[in-house]
């Protein structure tokens, strides 16, 4: 993965926890809530690959706001036959979500969604959408929330610079399931969907999370990525399966 990217990603970390200390002193409850995901896997001798994946999440909620940012790299290389570095995965993605609730289940958001998927055919996919979310179950154990808008996908297919971007409008479909199978242990469920005039493009996220202590989990993911149209030689559906140790702050 890129230094930059792991440097930026750091120190917006550190700003993060900065941040939260700061309410934490204010409050017996901090309206923070922050949560990091680091997965490796090296392997050596007769296959040489390097894989790290890393994610980032903080929420700022009080009164009717809820504010939430998210980060994420994923990349994967491996040795050549001449011994070079080479590289056959990276991902990253940056998001930032605001809601606004109208009362205990229902609710307004605002999203953008900035995506960069190096062997995905697009050079960029962006999502800009707005609507309205409603949570359909609010229990101690289990909440199902909802969300349906409109918005714009903004992209590029070809890396060649005299091809410019373009914009479609689509309607975007999500919902946020969790259900806490024991004390200690969770399962989730994450469905997103834009429908888009030329593309649509879909991600299901499902996860197992055990929690070793009070701020560390260990956690099973398994991941779908489609799109209904993607440029020539690249594949219509991506799967991803991770685990990684997460750390709750």
């Amino acid at each position: 993965m890129k230094k930059s990217f792991m440097l930026m990603l750091a120190a917006s970390l550190v700003m993060i926890t900065s941040a939260q200390a700061a309410e934490a002193d204010k409050a017996d409850e901090s309206p923070w809530k922050s949560e990091v995901e680091l997965g490796f896997i090296r392997t050596t001798g007769n296959t040489e690959t390097q894989t790290t994946s890393i994610k980032a999440d903080a929420t700022y909620e009080v009164d009717k706001w809820r504010h939430n940012a998210h980060a994420e790299g994923y990349g994967q290389q491996s040795k050549g036959d001449a011994g070079e570095t080479v590289v056959s995965a990276e991902r990253y993605e940056l998001s930032g979500k605001t809601d606004y609730k109208f009362s205990e289940l229902d609710y307004a958001f605002g999203l953008l969604k900035l995506q960069k998927d190096r062997f995905s055919g697009y050079v960029y996919d962006h999502i800009v959408s707005a609507g309205y979310g409603r949570k359909l179950i609010k229990q101690d154990d289990m909440e199902l929330d909802v969300e349906l808008g409109p918005g714009a996908r903004i992209f590029k297919v070809d890396a060649t610079p005299e091809v410019s971007g373009e914009t479609e409008a689509v309607l975007r479909m999500s919902g946020k399931y969790w259900w806490a199978i024991t004390g200690n242990s969770k399962f989730t469920q994450e469905l997103n969907t834009e429908i888009g005039e030329a593309i649509t493009s879909s991600q299901s996220i499902t996860g197992v999370q055990a929690n070793i202590n009070s701020t560390l989990a260990l956690k099973f993911t398994y991941t779908l990525r489609h799109k209904t149209k993607v440029p020539q030689g690249n594949e219509k559906l991506d799967t991803e399966t991770a685990m990684t140790l997460v750390y709750s702050f």
